[in-house]
């Protein structure tokens, strides 16, 4: 595993300060959720268009379990950015989140699987997994349903995507869903040593901010 200090980490990387920017001026203007998401969708998907920008101490798997590293807490509270790493063939249990939230991959592919809770307490998958390749984004909402279980459609390499949510999600007490038994409760935490962000922003950031800079 990489030394990944609890002090501050330096200034986003330029295509990340700029998703950040642009995701502040979708918050700003107050919308209503479904429209929030459309306009965070294409904000994230523009970011995981270039798998440039994201340091490899926040892109190495572990070979037990999938890591999730802080990159991104906003202070006001209101969203968080989290590189999910995936080694060959690891999933996530059945969870929920309880807040709004996008997956974007970065690199490789994912597969996600949808379900609900059936009238008996039951989980009921809802369709066949959907599989997300590299610049495809997901988005995710408990208005519509946001149980899921993610797993790294490759056998054989990492995978990487991008998560955003509207909240510090690794501080949110959510919900993990077993086969069997009632639901329980968790709180993710972080692969971050001492849940520290890896980047922070020395300015407030501009939707301005132009991607092919950085």
């Amino acid at each position: 595993m990489s030394d990944i200090g609890d002090t501050p980490g330096p200034e986003a990387p330029a295509r990340l300060r700029a998703f950040i920017g642009r995701l502040e001026g979708v918050l700003a203007q107050g919308l209503p959720e479904g429209a929030l998401l459309d306009g965070a969708r294409d904000a994230l998907a523009e970011l995981v268009a270039q798998d440039d920008w994201l340091p490899g101490a926040y892109a190495e798997p572990d070979p037990v379990r999938y890591r999730q590293f802080l990159l991104y807490a906003d202070p006001a509270g209101r969203f968080s950015v989290v590189s999910f790493v995936w080694g060959p063939g690891q999933e996530t249990p059945v969870h929920d989140h309880t807040v709004w939230g996008l997956v974007g991959i970065l690199r490789g592919s994912e597969y996600s699987q949808r379900f609900v809770v059936g009238s008996r307490d039951e989980l009921v998958a809802i369709g066949p997994k959907q599989r997300f390749e590299a610049g495809e984004v997901e988005t995710l909402s408990p208005q519509t349903g946001d149980i899921h279980r993610v797993t790294n459609a490759h056998l054989d390499r990492t995978s990487i995507s991008i998560h955003v949510y509207g909240a510090d999600i690794g501080q949110v007490r959510r919900w993990v869903y077993p086969a069997e038994g009632p639901r329980k409760p968790f709180i993710s935490g972080y692969s971050n040593a001492g849940a520290t962000p890896a980047f922070t922003l020395s300015r407030t950031p501009q939707s301005s901010d132009v991607l092919e800079h950085a």
